[in-house]
């Protein structure tokens, strides 16, 4: 019996799904990125541990997007959303495996060195229960993986927070004192978990993305002086003030604002679009005569 694939840009019947396809191009551009700058040296003198780390940058990068995809689809009423779901959640698992990959050519292949680094450091080893959590999560992304396991399909793919949270955790111990970056995705990660935290009437307005407007500079803020505080000697104190301050250049907390102003903004004139479209058009008066 000769088994039958569809490929991710075609539905069951073939027919080409234009958003699928173009998700799936622009998923495709990091890595070309990447290879290309690889082929011209421009990665630096250490081309495939900066390679390591743009993958890995690139992983968690398009975690959060898949996570956007619900909030995209609510805020915007716009359910084809969905459709690249999987898609996304899937090239997350390509860009960590690759991220693997070069790790291990990095050790020469060396297996066994691998897997006792992966045992002994600490980062290493919540950076690859990240990674079989994304896998788990790709291999249960199926049809048929959904139809089989009911309920515990969705019981599965909540447990993407806390693998969210490891390769997080894993993001800040590798940049180790530039964390600029992680905080950033760590306070884009809270706001769309707090985002999921509200009931499911109350996500769609205008009050509660205000409120998260607010939210998720503090707790971005919040996230980034426990990391100074705890695992660096750096003056956490010193840190906390200059997100009051612009005078030292845009900290964390402020991006995480101006990324949550642009989409509470997007929402605000959506909402006022529809309210007119479906307002009904007046007559003239001679019309009405």
């Amino acid at each position: 019996m000769q088994l039958r694939t569809t490929p991710p840009w075609r539905d069951r019947r073939g027919r080409l799904i234009p958003i699928k396809a173009v998700v799936l191009v622009l998923c495709c551009v990091p890595g070309l990125w990447i290879i290309g700058e690889w082929l011209t040296g421009n990665l630096g003198p250490r081309t495939l541990n900066a390679a390591i780390l743009e993958t890995g940058l690139w992983t968690v990068r398009f975690f959060l997007i898949t996570l956007l995809v619900t909030p995209l689809r609510a805020l915007f009423n716009w359910p084809r959303a969905l459709l690249v779901r999987r898609i996304l959640g899937l090239t997350t698992l390509a860009y960590g495996l690759a991220h693997l990959l070069l790790y291990i050519a990095d050790q020469k292949f060396n297996l066994l060195t691998v897997a006792s680094e992966i045992v002994l450091r600490f980062y290493l080893t919540i950076g690859f229960i990240a990674l079989l959590g994304f896998a788990a999560l790709g291999a249960t992304s199926t049809d048929a993986a959904i139809r089989r396991m009911g309920a515990w399909w969705k019981r599965l793919h909540r447990a993407g927070y806390v693998i969210g949270i490891l390769a997080l955790l894993h993001f800040f111990i590798q940049a180790k004192a530039n964390v600029s970056e992680a905080t950033y995705a760590a306070g884009l990660f809270l706001w769309l978990i707090t985002w999921r935290a509200f009931p499911e009437a109350a996500r769609a307005r205008l009050a509660t993305l205000c409120g998260l407007l607010v939210l998720a500079p503090l707790f971005t803020m919040a996230v980034e002086y426990a990391w100074y505080a705890i695992a660096t000697r750096i003056p956490a104190q010193r840190v906390l003030m200059a997100n009051f301050s612009i005078d030292a250049g845009m900290r964390p907390a402020h991006w995480v604002f101006i990324t949550a102003l642009i989409l509470t903004v997007a929402v605000a004139a959506w909402n006022v679009r529809r309210r007119q479209a479906a307002a009904p058009v007046p007559y003239p008066p001679s019309a009405r005569a």
